[in-house]
């Protein structure tokens, strides 16, 4: 024994009593019955699960914009994004969906006209989407696309940038407004 331990009287290095939290230390809560419940799924579904579901909000979306075609409304028709109606501005992932269209039917183009930064970011999160699907429900082991913490400041900066600039009233942003 070191003494510390023995000066508490109770056998205990720490100085604290058996079974009692360390200061600092977070006591870990009971889970309530929904996170049980969560945890139990999760624990008895298959492998595949997670990425068949995730492919299944994936494709309702695509559906979504290959059925709504949100190329053809009304010129004079109310925008459907909350900002656009309150402020007139396009909000940063305004355009998001004609350009998804326009990808879906291979005009690219078009596509980044709409929002180039969403086009440019596709490939990434398509790749991104199939090494993680693959890996959960085939245990397959695709080159890791390391993305670092300033690559991703700089995207997010970029489309910051790229959201104010589409905004502004004058040439040459007004050929960026949606």
């Amino acid at each position: 024994m070191d003494g510390e331990g023995a000066a508490h009287g109770d056998g205990n290095p720490h100085g604290h009593a058996e079974g009692a939290w360390p200061p600092g230390a977070y006591q870990q809560v009971e889970p309530d019955r929904l996170t049980r419940f969560v945890l139990r799924v999760h624990a008895r579904s298959p492998r595949w699960a997670a990425p068949l579901a995730a492919l299944g909000c994936v494709g309702i979306g695509m559906a979504y914009a290959l059925v709504s075609d949100p190329t053809r409304s009304d010129p004079d028709a109310a925008p459907s994004c909350l900002l656009k109606l309150t402020t007139g501005l396009d909000c940063p992932g305004c355009g998001g969906t004609r350009a998804l269209w326009y990808v879906l039917h291979g005009d690219l183009p078009a596509a980044a006209r709409h929002h180039f930064v969403f086009v440019f970011a596709l490939p990434f999160l398509a790749y991104l989407f199939v090494a993680w699907a693959g890996k959960q429900a085939f245990g397959w082991r695709l080159p890791e696309l390391r993305i670092s913490s300033p690559v991703i400041a700089g995207f997010l900066a970029v489309w910051l940038a790229f959201s104010v600039a589409r905004n502004l009233p004058w040439a040459p942003f007004t050929a960026l407004y949606v």
